[in-house]
Protein backbone atom coordinates (compact mmCIF):
# COMPACT_ATOMS: atom_id res chain seq x y z
CA UNK A 1 0.00 0.00 0.00
CA UNK A 2 1.04 3.55 -0.65
CA UNK A 3 -0.76 5.75 1.83
CA UNK A 4 -1.07 6.43 5.55
CA UNK A 5 -2.86 5.52 8.75
CA UNK A 6 -3.81 7.74 11.69
CA UNK A 7 -4.01 6.11 15.10
CA UNK A 8 -3.39 6.68 18.80
CA UNK A 9 -2.95 10.21 20.06
CA UNK A 10 -0.76 11.88 17.41
CA UNK A 11 0.60 9.07 15.26
CA UNK A 12 0.45 8.96 11.49
CA UNK A 13 2.02 5.88 9.88
CA UNK A 14 3.19 6.35 6.28
CA UNK A 15 3.49 3.35 3.95
CA UNK A 16 5.42 3.00 0.70
CA UNK A 17 4.65 -0.67 -0.02
CA UNK A 18 5.68 -1.27 3.58
CA UNK A 19 5.73 0.81 6.78
CA UNK A 20 8.19 3.68 6.35
CA UNK A 21 7.57 6.52 8.83
CA UNK A 22 5.66 6.98 12.07
CA UNK A 23 5.23 10.22 14.00
CA UNK A 24 5.15 10.66 17.78
CA UNK A 25 4.61 7.00 18.68
CA UNK A 26 2.70 6.55 21.92
CA UNK A 27 0.98 3.19 21.66
CA UNK A 28 0.87 1.97 25.26
CA UNK A 29 1.45 3.09 28.84
CA UNK A 30 0.97 6.54 30.33
CA UNK A 31 2.25 10.12 30.13
CA UNK A 32 2.64 13.12 32.43
CA UNK A 33 3.62 11.24 35.59
CA UNK A 34 0.88 8.70 34.97
CA UNK A 35 -1.88 11.28 34.59
CA UNK A 36 -2.69 10.55 30.94
CA UNK A 37 -3.63 7.29 29.29
CA UNK A 38 -4.73 6.70 25.71
CA UNK A 39 -8.46 7.10 25.09
CA UNK A 40 -8.42 4.48 22.33
CA UNK A 41 -6.23 1.42 22.18
CA UNK A 42 -3.74 1.09 19.35
CA UNK A 43 -4.55 -2.19 17.55
CA UNK A 44 -1.84 -4.85 17.21
CA UNK A 45 -1.71 -4.31 13.44
CA UNK A 46 -0.87 -0.61 13.73
CA UNK A 47 1.51 -1.26 16.63
CA UNK A 48 3.39 -3.71 14.40
CA UNK A 49 3.44 -1.12 11.61
CA UNK A 50 4.97 1.45 13.95
CA UNK A 51 7.64 -1.00 15.09
CA UNK A 52 8.49 -1.87 11.48
CA UNK A 53 9.12 1.75 10.44
CA UNK A 54 12.76 2.60 9.70
CA UNK A 55 12.02 6.28 10.44
CA UNK A 56 10.34 7.90 13.45
CA UNK A 57 9.67 11.65 13.57
CA UNK A 58 9.33 13.34 16.97
CA UNK A 59 7.72 16.77 16.86
CA UNK A 60 8.51 17.86 20.43
CA UNK A 61 9.35 16.70 23.91
CA UNK A 62 5.96 16.19 25.59
CA UNK A 63 5.60 12.56 26.73
CA UNK A 64 2.43 11.97 24.68
CA UNK A 65 4.66 12.65 21.64
CA UNK A 66 8.09 11.60 22.83
CA UNK A 67 7.19 8.63 24.99
CA UNK A 68 10.28 7.07 26.51
CA UNK A 69 9.01 3.50 27.11
CA UNK A 70 7.61 3.30 23.58
CA UNK A 71 10.83 4.67 22.07
CA UNK A 72 12.77 1.93 23.83
CA UNK A 73 10.92 -0.53 21.60
CA UNK A 74 12.04 1.36 18.47
CA UNK A 75 15.81 1.22 18.91
CA UNK A 76 16.40 0.08 15.32
CA UNK A 77 14.74 3.13 13.79
CA UNK A 78 16.38 6.41 12.84
CA UNK A 79 14.81 9.22 14.83
CA UNK A 80 14.13 12.26 12.65
CA UNK A 81 14.12 15.45 14.70
CA UNK A 82 13.25 19.11 14.13
CA UNK A 83 16.14 21.55 14.33
CA UNK A 84 15.07 23.02 17.67
CA UNK A 85 17.21 25.76 19.20
CA UNK A 86 19.11 24.33 22.15
CA UNK A 87 19.09 20.83 20.62
CA UNK A 88 18.12 19.33 23.96
CA UNK A 89 16.08 16.45 22.54
CA UNK A 90 18.69 15.53 19.93
CA UNK A 91 21.53 15.61 22.43
CA UNK A 92 19.63 13.60 25.05
CA UNK A 93 18.59 10.92 22.56
CA UNK A 94 22.10 10.59 21.15
CA UNK A 95 23.49 10.27 24.66
CA UNK A 96 20.99 7.44 25.21
CA UNK A 97 22.30 5.59 22.16
CA UNK A 98 19.56 6.35 19.63
CA UNK A 99 20.28 6.96 15.95
CA UNK A 100 19.21 10.51 15.16
CA UNK A 101 19.00 12.79 12.14
CA UNK A 102 18.18 16.48 12.56
CA UNK A 103 16.21 17.96 9.67
CA UNK A 104 16.93 21.51 8.57
CA UNK A 105 13.92 23.81 8.35
CA UNK A 106 12.09 24.19 5.02
CA UNK A 107 14.10 21.51 3.20
CA UNK A 108 12.54 18.42 1.64
CA UNK A 109 14.18 15.17 2.78
CA UNK A 110 13.55 12.10 0.61
CA UNK A 111 12.78 8.94 2.59
CA UNK A 112 11.73 6.66 -0.27
CA UNK A 113 10.89 6.91 -4.00
CA UNK A 114 7.39 8.18 -3.20
CA UNK A 115 7.74 9.84 0.20
CA UNK A 116 9.51 13.01 1.30
CA UNK A 117 9.21 15.18 4.41
CA UNK A 118 9.80 18.79 5.45
CA UNK A 119 10.24 19.95 9.05
CA UNK A 120 9.37 23.47 10.20
CA UNK A 121 10.16 24.55 13.78
CA UNK A 122 8.44 27.16 15.86
CA UNK A 123 10.01 29.04 18.78
CA UNK A 124 7.74 27.32 21.31
CA UNK A 125 9.77 24.14 20.77
CA UNK A 126 7.16 22.45 18.60
CA UNK A 127 7.40 21.58 14.93
CA UNK A 128 5.20 21.00 11.90
CA UNK A 129 5.92 18.09 9.57
CA UNK A 130 4.86 18.20 5.93
CA UNK A 131 4.71 14.75 4.36
CA UNK A 132 4.42 14.21 0.60
CA UNK A 133 3.02 10.71 0.04
CA UNK A 134 2.93 10.03 -3.71
CA UNK A 135 1.70 13.56 -4.43
CA UNK A 136 -0.65 13.77 -1.44
CA UNK A 137 0.27 16.31 1.25
CA UNK A 138 -0.12 15.65 4.97
CA UNK A 139 0.14 18.81 7.08
CA UNK A 140 0.94 17.52 10.56
CA UNK A 141 0.44 20.59 12.75
CA UNK A 142 0.04 18.40 15.88
CA UNK A 143 0.27 20.77 18.91
CA UNK A 144 1.97 23.64 17.12
CA UNK A 145 0.68 27.04 18.15
CA UNK A 146 -0.52 29.33 15.36
CA UNK A 147 0.75 32.23 17.47
CA UNK A 148 4.34 30.93 17.53
CA UNK A 149 4.52 29.36 14.07
CA UNK A 150 6.19 31.85 11.74
CA UNK A 151 6.19 29.47 8.74
CA UNK A 152 2.43 29.86 8.21
CA UNK A 153 2.72 31.52 4.81
CA UNK A 154 5.24 28.92 3.66
CA UNK A 155 2.82 26.11 4.49
CA UNK A 156 -0.08 27.93 2.87
CA UNK A 157 1.92 28.35 -0.33
CA UNK A 158 2.92 24.68 -0.40
CA UNK A 159 -0.67 23.52 0.17
CA UNK A 160 -1.78 25.38 -2.98
CA UNK A 161 0.39 23.10 -5.10
CA UNK A 162 -1.47 19.94 -4.02
CA UNK A 163 -4.86 18.73 -5.17
CA UNK A 164 -5.17 16.36 -2.19
CA UNK A 165 -4.06 17.70 1.19
CA UNK A 166 -4.86 16.60 4.74
CA UNK A 167 -4.62 18.83 7.81
CA UNK A 168 -3.84 17.01 11.08
CA UNK A 169 -4.14 19.29 14.10
CA UNK A 170 -4.84 19.22 17.81
CA UNK A 171 -8.39 20.31 18.46
CA UNK A 172 -10.92 20.01 21.23
CA UNK A 173 -11.87 21.97 24.30
CA UNK A 174 -8.29 22.71 25.32
CA UNK A 175 -7.65 20.52 28.36
CA UNK A 176 -4.21 19.61 26.98
CA UNK A 177 -2.95 22.58 28.94
CA UNK A 178 -2.96 23.83 32.51
CA UNK A 179 -6.63 24.14 33.57
CA UNK A 180 -6.36 23.25 37.28
CA UNK A 181 -6.63 26.77 38.71
CA UNK A 182 -7.79 27.49 42.27
CA UNK A 183 -8.71 30.74 43.97
CA UNK A 184 -7.00 31.91 47.14
CA UNK A 185 -9.56 30.06 49.26
CA UNK A 186 -8.53 26.78 47.65
CA UNK A 187 -11.68 26.45 45.53
CA UNK A 188 -11.22 25.17 41.98
CA UNK A 189 -12.07 27.73 39.30
CA UNK A 190 -14.18 25.81 36.75
CA UNK A 191 -12.58 25.96 33.30
CA UNK A 192 -14.76 27.61 30.69
CA UNK A 193 -13.12 25.75 27.84
CA UNK A 194 -16.25 23.75 26.96
CA UNK A 195 -17.99 26.96 25.94
CA UNK A 196 -16.19 26.85 22.58
CA UNK A 197 -17.55 24.99 19.56
CA UNK A 198 -14.81 22.59 18.48
CA UNK A 199 -15.85 22.52 14.82
CA UNK A 200 -15.85 26.30 14.62
CA UNK A 201 -12.40 26.35 16.19
CA UNK A 202 -11.11 23.92 13.56
CA UNK A 203 -12.59 26.08 10.79
CA UNK A 204 -10.10 28.80 11.64
CA UNK A 205 -7.25 26.53 10.55
CA UNK A 206 -8.93 25.03 7.51
CA UNK A 207 -9.95 28.43 6.20
CA UNK A 208 -6.39 29.67 6.62
CA UNK A 209 -4.47 26.73 5.11
CA UNK A 210 -7.20 25.56 2.69
CA UNK A 211 -6.63 21.79 2.87
CA UNK A 212 -8.95 19.35 1.11
CA UNK A 213 -9.49 17.33 4.29
CA UNK A 214 -9.23 17.70 8.05
CA UNK A 215 -8.36 14.79 10.36
CA UNK A 216 -8.85 15.19 14.15
CA UNK A 217 -5.45 14.58 15.72
CA UNK A 218 -3.29 14.85 18.84
CA UNK A 219 -6.34 14.96 21.10
CA UNK A 220 -7.02 11.44 22.31
CA UNK A 221 -6.27 10.91 25.97
CA UNK A 222 -8.01 10.31 29.29
CA UNK A 223 -7.02 11.16 32.85
CA UNK A 224 -6.26 8.13 34.98
CA UNK A 225 -4.84 9.43 38.27
CA UNK A 226 -7.27 9.82 41.15
CA UNK A 227 -6.08 13.43 41.58
CA UNK A 228 -6.53 14.32 37.89
CA UNK A 229 -9.62 12.25 37.01
CA UNK A 230 -11.78 15.36 37.62
CA UNK A 231 -10.49 16.68 34.27
CA UNK A 232 -12.12 13.86 32.28
CA UNK A 233 -15.18 16.10 32.19
CA UNK A 234 -13.20 18.42 29.91
CA UNK A 235 -11.78 15.93 27.40
CA UNK A 236 -13.32 16.07 23.93
CA UNK A 237 -15.59 13.29 22.64
CA UNK A 238 -15.33 12.49 18.93
CA UNK A 239 -18.85 13.75 18.21
CA UNK A 240 -17.87 17.23 19.46
CA UNK A 241 -15.62 17.82 16.43
CA UNK A 242 -18.67 18.45 14.24
CA UNK A 243 -20.09 21.03 16.65
CA UNK A 244 -20.13 24.28 14.68
CA UNK A 245 -18.37 22.72 11.68
CA UNK A 246 -20.92 23.83 9.09
CA UNK A 247 -21.02 23.16 5.37
CA UNK A 248 -18.51 23.79 2.59
CA UNK A 249 -14.75 24.10 2.67
CA UNK A 250 -12.65 21.20 3.89
CA UNK A 251 -14.17 17.78 4.47
CA UNK A 252 -13.77 16.31 7.94
CA UNK A 253 -12.64 12.70 7.98
CA UNK A 254 -12.84 10.31 10.94
CA UNK A 255 -9.97 10.51 13.44
CA UNK A 256 -8.61 7.01 12.79
CA UNK A 257 -8.30 6.04 9.13
CA UNK A 258 -6.28 4.14 6.54
CA UNK A 259 -5.96 6.17 3.34
CA UNK A 260 -4.94 4.40 0.13
CA UNK A 261 -3.35 6.84 -2.32
CA UNK A 262 -3.70 4.39 -5.21
CA UNK A 263 -7.48 4.14 -4.99
CA UNK A 264 -8.14 7.53 -3.36
CA UNK A 265 -10.29 5.82 -0.75
CA UNK A 266 -10.14 5.44 3.00
CA UNK A 267 -11.17 2.82 5.51
CA UNK A 268 -12.18 3.92 8.97
CA UNK A 269 -10.18 2.22 11.69
CA UNK A 270 -12.30 1.62 14.74
CA UNK A 271 -9.96 1.10 17.69
CA UNK A 272 -11.84 0.22 20.88
CA UNK A 273 -12.28 2.84 23.54
CA UNK A 274 -10.09 2.16 26.54
CA UNK A 275 -11.94 1.35 29.73
CA UNK A 276 -10.18 3.79 32.02
CA UNK A 277 -8.85 2.47 35.30
CA UNK A 278 -8.23 5.10 37.96
CA UNK A 279 -4.92 4.76 39.81
CA UNK A 280 -3.84 6.25 43.09
CA UNK A 281 -0.95 8.75 42.74
CA UNK A 282 1.25 6.45 44.84
CA UNK A 283 1.36 4.03 41.90
CA UNK A 284 3.46 6.66 40.14
CA UNK A 285 5.57 7.54 43.18
CA UNK A 286 3.51 10.52 44.36
CA UNK A 287 2.35 10.73 47.96
CA UNK A 288 0.60 14.00 48.74
CA UNK A 289 1.63 13.80 52.38
CA UNK A 290 5.37 13.78 51.61
CA UNK A 291 7.16 17.03 52.52
CA UNK A 292 10.25 18.56 50.96
CA UNK A 293 13.59 17.26 52.13
CA UNK A 294 16.24 19.82 53.21
CA UNK A 295 18.32 19.09 50.08
CA UNK A 296 15.32 19.82 47.83
CA UNK A 297 15.03 23.50 48.66
CA UNK A 298 18.37 24.70 47.20
CA UNK A 299 17.57 22.80 44.00
CA UNK A 300 14.21 24.52 43.71
CA UNK A 301 15.73 27.95 44.36
CA UNK A 302 18.44 27.37 41.78
CA UNK A 303 15.89 26.20 39.22
CA UNK A 304 13.59 29.23 39.43
CA UNK A 305 16.21 31.91 40.10
CA UNK A 306 18.22 30.65 37.15
CA UNK A 307 15.53 31.85 34.74
CA UNK A 308 16.31 35.54 34.32
CA UNK A 309 13.13 36.54 32.49
CA UNK A 310 10.99 35.05 35.25
CA UNK A 311 12.39 37.38 37.91
CA UNK A 312 11.30 40.44 35.91
CA UNK A 313 7.72 39.16 35.77
CA UNK A 314 7.12 37.52 39.14
CA UNK A 315 7.99 38.37 42.73
CA UNK A 316 7.85 34.83 44.06
CA UNK A 317 6.97 31.20 43.39
CA UNK A 318 5.52 29.19 46.27
CA UNK A 319 5.54 25.40 46.36
CA UNK A 320 2.95 23.84 48.67
CA UNK A 321 4.13 20.30 49.34
CA UNK A 322 2.67 18.09 52.08
CA UNK A 323 0.61 21.10 53.26
CA UNK A 324 3.82 23.07 53.89
CA UNK A 325 4.72 26.19 51.89
CA UNK A 326 8.19 26.91 50.56
CA UNK A 327 8.54 30.28 48.81
CA UNK A 328 11.26 31.27 46.38
CA UNK A 329 11.81 35.03 46.31
CA UNK A 330 12.89 35.87 42.77
CA UNK A 331 15.84 38.14 42.22
CA UNK A 332 14.26 40.86 40.09
CA UNK A 333 14.75 44.47 41.22
CA UNK A 334 11.44 45.79 39.90
CA UNK A 335 8.45 44.37 41.76
CA UNK A 336 5.69 42.99 39.57
CA UNK A 337 2.91 42.51 42.14
CA UNK A 338 2.56 38.95 40.89
CA UNK A 339 3.17 35.59 42.46
CA UNK A 340 2.06 32.00 41.99
CA UNK A 341 1.49 28.99 44.23
CA UNK A 342 1.76 25.42 42.97
CA UNK A 343 0.36 22.74 45.25
CA UNK A 344 1.69 19.35 44.23
CA UNK A 345 3.36 16.16 45.49
CA UNK A 346 7.09 16.05 46.17
CA UNK A 347 8.14 13.17 43.91
CA UNK A 348 6.94 14.57 40.59
CA UNK A 349 7.91 18.13 41.59
CA UNK A 350 11.51 17.18 42.25
CA UNK A 351 11.65 15.01 39.13
CA UNK A 352 10.46 17.99 37.10
CA UNK A 353 12.93 20.37 38.76
CA UNK A 354 15.93 18.06 38.47
CA UNK A 355 15.19 17.10 34.85
CA UNK A 356 13.67 20.43 33.71
CA UNK A 357 10.21 19.05 32.89
CA UNK A 358 7.91 21.59 34.52
CA UNK A 359 5.41 21.51 31.65
CA UNK A 360 4.70 17.86 32.42
CA UNK A 361 3.41 18.87 35.85
CA UNK A 362 1.12 21.50 34.36
CA UNK A 363 -0.39 19.37 31.60
CA UNK A 364 -0.96 16.47 33.99
CA UNK A 365 -3.58 18.70 35.69
CA UNK A 366 -3.19 17.28 39.16
CA UNK A 367 -0.97 20.15 40.35
CA UNK A 368 -3.11 22.99 41.70
CA UNK A 369 -2.25 26.52 40.60
CA UNK A 370 -3.22 29.73 42.39
CA UNK A 371 -2.38 33.13 40.91
CA UNK A 372 -1.71 36.08 43.22
CA UNK A 373 -1.76 39.72 42.20
CA UNK A 374 -1.94 41.25 38.74
CA UNK A 375 -2.35 38.45 36.15
CA UNK A 376 -4.30 40.21 33.43
CA UNK A 377 -5.25 37.03 31.54
CA UNK A 378 -5.86 35.01 34.71
CA UNK A 379 -3.69 32.21 33.33
CA UNK A 380 0.01 31.41 33.56
CA UNK A 381 0.49 33.10 30.17
CA UNK A 382 2.56 35.09 29.46
CA UNK A 383 4.43 35.61 32.73
CA UNK A 384 5.27 31.96 33.48
CA UNK A 385 4.37 30.12 30.31
CA UNK A 386 6.17 29.83 27.89
CA UNK A 387 9.25 31.25 29.64
CA UNK A 388 9.79 28.30 31.96
CA UNK A 389 8.74 25.15 30.07
CA UNK A 390 9.40 26.17 26.45
CA UNK A 391 12.36 28.56 26.45
CA UNK A 392 14.21 27.56 29.62
CA UNK A 393 13.50 23.84 30.06
CA UNK A 394 13.31 22.70 26.45
CA UNK A 395 15.26 25.48 24.72
CA UNK A 396 17.97 25.73 27.40
CA UNK A 397 17.64 29.55 27.31
CA UNK A 398 17.69 30.59 30.96
CA UNK A 399 19.68 33.84 31.01
CA UNK A 400 18.77 37.02 29.12
CA UNK A 401 21.75 36.51 26.82
CA UNK A 402 20.76 32.92 26.10
CA UNK A 403 17.20 34.01 25.42
CA UNK A 404 18.36 36.64 22.93
CA UNK A 405 20.48 34.05 21.12
CA UNK A 406 17.58 31.61 21.22
CA UNK A 407 15.24 33.90 19.29
CA UNK A 408 18.06 34.99 16.99
CA UNK A 409 18.47 31.35 15.97
CA UNK A 410 14.90 31.18 14.68
CA UNK A 411 15.05 34.66 13.20
CA UNK A 412 18.07 33.85 11.06
CA UNK A 413 16.30 30.91 9.42
CA UNK A 414 13.66 33.11 7.77
CA UNK A 415 14.23 36.81 8.58
CA UNK A 416 11.35 38.29 6.59
CA UNK A 417 8.83 35.63 7.56
CA UNK A 418 9.86 35.93 11.19
CA UNK A 419 9.53 39.71 11.24
CA UNK A 420 6.16 39.63 9.48
CA UNK A 421 5.05 37.14 12.11
CA UNK A 422 6.14 39.45 14.95
CA UNK A 423 4.28 42.35 13.37
CA UNK A 424 1.20 40.19 12.98
CA UNK A 425 1.24 38.96 16.58
CA UNK A 426 2.24 42.30 18.09
CA UNK A 427 5.45 40.97 19.65
CA UNK A 428 6.89 44.43 20.15
CA UNK A 429 9.54 43.38 22.67
CA UNK A 430 11.30 41.31 20.03
CA UNK A 431 10.78 43.85 17.23
CA UNK A 432 12.46 46.79 18.94
CA UNK A 433 16.06 45.49 18.68
CA UNK A 434 15.64 45.32 14.92
CA UNK A 435 14.71 48.98 14.63
CA UNK A 436 18.36 49.87 15.15
CA UNK A 437 20.01 46.86 13.53
CA UNK A 438 17.89 46.36 10.39
CA UNK A 439 15.89 49.51 9.55
CA UNK A 440 15.56 48.70 5.83
CA UNK A 441 14.36 45.16 6.50
CA UNK A 442 11.92 46.42 9.10
CA UNK A 443 10.49 49.04 6.72
CA UNK A 444 10.07 46.42 3.98
CA UNK A 445 8.37 43.99 6.35
CA UNK A 446 6.07 46.69 7.71
CA UNK A 447 4.98 47.69 4.20
CA UNK A 448 4.40 44.06 3.26
CA UNK A 449 2.37 43.49 6.41
CA UNK A 450 0.26 46.62 5.85
CA UNK A 451 -0.37 45.58 2.25
CA UNK A 452 -1.45 42.11 3.37
CA UNK A 453 -3.79 43.60 5.96
CA UNK A 454 -5.41 45.81 3.31
CA UNK A 455 -6.00 42.76 1.09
Amino acid sequence: MIGFETIGNATVIVHDDKPLLATDPWFEGSAYFGSWGLSHSVPAEQTDHIKACPYIFLTHGHPDHLNGPCLEQLREATLLLPNHAGARIADDLRASGFKTQVLDDAVWTVLSPRVKVMSLCDYNQDAVLLIDVDGHLLINLNDSSHEAFFWKRTVKRIVKAYEKSFLLKIAGYGDANMINYHDENGIRIPPRIKDIQVGRKIRFYTEYYRPRYFVPFSSFHVYQRADSAWANEYTTPLEAYLDGWGEGGAEMLPAFIRWDCSTETFEELKPPTVQTEIFEPTVFGDNWSDVLEPEDKPKIEKYFNGIDALSSRLDYVTLRVGQQDFSVALDGVARSNRGVTFELPRHSLMTAVEHCLFDDLMIGNYAKTTLHGDWSLQTLYPHFMPLVPKYADNGLARTEDELAKYFATYRRRAPMRYLLHLLETGSQSRIRPWLREHPKLFDAALKAYQFTRRL
